[in-house]
C-alpha cells in the first residue's frame, strides 16, 4: 500500500485541527479577554526504508546515501496553545472593570476548591461582599466590601480601597496579587477566559509589582481580544492551500495505485 496516501492523510488531519484553531480566533475576535490560539506541527516518526525494501542494497550505506533511504511519516500537532500578546485596553470608566498591562495572572477561586488564573475583566460584588467575576468565582484575594461603600478604587498594584458615606479617608480593604507562568502558552483552557496550570506550564509564580515582566491592573479599563484578523485571514488562506496540496497528494496516491491495478488489463 502506498504510504502516501496515509502522509496526505496526516497533512489533512492536521490543517484541519489548523482551521479549526483559526475558526474560533475569528469568531472571538470581539470577546474581551480573549488569548488566539495556535497549532504546533512536528513530522512523525522517520522509517528506515532501506530495511523493510524487498530489494535490498542499502543496509551497508554509509553518510548521504543513508539519509536517502530514509523518509517522513507525516505530520502530527505538537502542541495547540495560547498566545498571550497584549490587547487593546478599551475604556469603560466601571470600577468594576479591570485589565492587567503586562503580564500576569489574578488567582480565582473556583467552585470545586480548585484555582484558576484570569487576566482581569467585569467584576461583581457578592452578597458577602467579595470580589467575584461576572460568571461567579471569586477572587482568591481575600477582601471584604461593605454594602455602604460609596466608592471603590483599585491601585495599579492591585491594593483596593474603598470610602464609607461622611468619610474624608478610604479604607485599606485588601490587595489583589499577580502570579507568572513560565510557560503561560501551555496553560489548559477551561473556558470564560479561565486558565489552569499543568506539568508544560508550571505552577503559577509568585510576582511583586515593579518586577521585571510584572504588569499593572489599570482599574475602568477592560482588555479587549488579541485576535488581529488580517493575519488571522492570511493564516487561513495558507491552510486552506495546505489542505488543498494534501487532497492533490491524495488523489495523485491513488491514481498511481489505481494504475498499477490495471497493469495486467
Amino acid at each position: 500500500m502506498s504510504k502516501s496516501l496515509y502522509i496526505g492523510a496526516t497533512g489533512m488531519q492536521a490543517q484541519q485541527a489548523n482551521v479549526d484553531a483559526i475558526a474560533n480566533n475569528l469568531a472571538n475576535a470581539n470577546t474581551p479577554g480573549y488569548k488566539k490560539s495556535r497549532v504546533s506541527f512536528t513530522d512523525m516518526m522517520v522509517q528506515d526504508v532501506a530495511r523493510t525494501n524487498p530489494l535490498g542494497g542499502a543496509e551497508n550505506e554509509v553518510g548521504l546515501a543513508a539519509n536517502l533511504a530514509r523518509i517522513g511519516a507525516g505530520v502530527r500537532i505538537a502542541a495547540t496553545g495560547k498566545m498571550f500578546d497584549q490587547g487593546e485596553l478599551k475604556r469603560t470608566d466601571s470600577a468594576l472593570d479591570i485589565a492587567i498591562q503586562g503580564d500576569g495572572f489574578i488567582e480565582i477561586n473556583m467552585p470545586d476548591g480548585s484555582v484558576a488564573y484570569s487576566r482581569g475583566g467585569t467584576l461583581k460584588l457578592t452578597k458577602e461582599g467579595q470580589l467575584a467575576l461576572a460568571s461567579g468565582p471569586t477572587l482568591k484575594a481575600s477582601m471584604v466590601i461593605p454594602d455602604s461603600a460609596q466608592s471603590m478604587t483599585i491601585a495599579g498594584d492591585g491594593t483596593v480601597r474603598y470610602r464609607l458615606a461622611g468619610q474624608s479617608t478610604d479604607v485599606e480593604a485588601g490587595k489583589i496579587e499577580l502570579v507568572n507562568f513560565v510557560s503561560p502558552g501551555q496553560l489548559s483552557v477551561v473556558g470564560d477566559n479561565l486558565y489552569k496550570a499543568n506539568e508544560a506550564s508550571g505552577e503559577a509564580l509568585n510576582s511583586s509589582f515593579g518586577d521585571v515582566g510584572v504588569g499593572t491592573i489599570s482599574q475602568g479599563y477592560v482588555e479587549a481580544s488579541n485576535v488581529k484578523m488580517v493575519e488571522e485571514m492570511v493564516n487561513l488562506m495558507i491552510a486552506q492551500r495546505t489542505y488543498e496540496a494534501n487532497v492533490k497528494l491524495v488523489q495523485a496516491a491513488d491514481e498511481m495505485q489505481g494504475m498499477i491495478n490495471n497493469l495486467r488489463k
